[in-house]
């Protein structure tokens, strides 16, 4: 859907400070081949899922690896929650909710008075992912409209709900 890429393009239009992290795709010839976690505060970043690999615990044809997730993702979140005003969590799927610490983390993220900016895999089906559901704005992302969803999302962000659209179009 292009999740990862709208953040990218929202994150330059936005005047709020913000950390978190990215979810990156890792393409090698052209074919997906993993998945880096990227600290947006601090630039870290670390393989934390890919094919072809027996090392860590399996997601499909991913193998992960739990630590990574909870020595970059987990520190970016809670950096984010202190010393920023917008928190990016990219994104809340499976392989990243195996994550004990990620999971709370994401808690504390929805408990803070920060904005936020989250994206959820579709088939996430747990707790504090139905709970960003419910709790926060949802634009639903698809292919056809990703680009035409920039300025509405940070309309959103910048507290201008007369842009907003509905919860699910």
């Amino acid at each position: 859907m292009g999740k990862t890429t709208l953040i990218e393009r929202i994150l330059p239009l936005v005047s709020a400070t913000y950390g978190g992290f990215l979810t990156k795709e890792v393409r090698k010839c052209g074919h997906r081949v993993g998945f880096a976690l990227v600290d947006l505060g601090t630039g870290e970043e670390c393989l934390f899922a890919r094919v072809h690999s027996s090392a860590g615990t399996k997601f499909g044809r991913y193998a992960v690896d739990i630590g990574a997730v909870e020595r970059v993702g987990v520190p970016a979140i809670l950096r984010a929650i202190e010393t920023k005003e917008l928190v990016v969590i990219d994104e809340i799927a499976p392989m990243e909710l195996s994550a004990l610490g990620f999971v709370a983390a994401v808690e504390q993220a929805l408990a803070s008075d920060r904005a936020l900016l989250i994206a959820t895999h579709a088939h996430a089906t747990h707790p504090v992912a139905d709970r960003a559901r419910q709790e926060l704005q949802l634009v639903r992302i698809r292919l056809g409209n990703r680009d035409s969803l920039v300025d509405t999302i940070v309309a959103l962000l910048s507290g201008d709900a007369t842009l907003a659209p509905p919860a699910n179009p």
